[in-house]
């Protein structure tokens, strides 16, 4: 059987990465893909201009989970004018396979809800 993702997708949506709600979330926002119905919130815990803590919910595809995971390990100790600064690129690199054009919007689902949930949050 051949599988369509790389062994990066594939190990971040087996066994994602900072999965679980936060106590107490200084900034979150979840978004959702109505043409597939993948759902994603991102909690961030903020301390000042930094990321102490960021964690993911998702009912969603495995590019879209592997990608929350990959970024929330990303996000941990980053400063918060970093974090807006991540694009879509750089968030497809980091899955280290090829994504199909139609499938760009499940890959970078995570970090839209990040850059929402960081709109307004000191540092941004």
């Amino acid at each position: 059987m051949t599988l369509p993702y790389g062994a990066v997708v594939l190990e971040h949506f087996r066994r994602p990465r900072n999965q679980r709600a936060l106590e107490r979330p200084s900034a979150a926002h979840e978004a959702f893909n109505p043409l597939c119905g993948d759902r994603v919130r991102i909690e961030l815990e903020l301390h000042g201009a930094a990321i102490r803590a960021a964690a993911f919910t998702a009912n969603a595809c495995a590019l879209c989970t592997a990608s929350a995971s990959l970024l929330t390990d990303r996000l941990v100790g980053l400063a918060v004018e970093a974090a807006v600064r991540i694009t879509a690129a750089e968030t497809l690199a980091a899955l280290q396979t090829d994504v199909p054009r139609a499938r760009e919007a499940c890959a970078v689902l995570p970090l839209t809800a990040l850059k929402e949930a960081l709109r307004g949050s000191e540092g941004a």
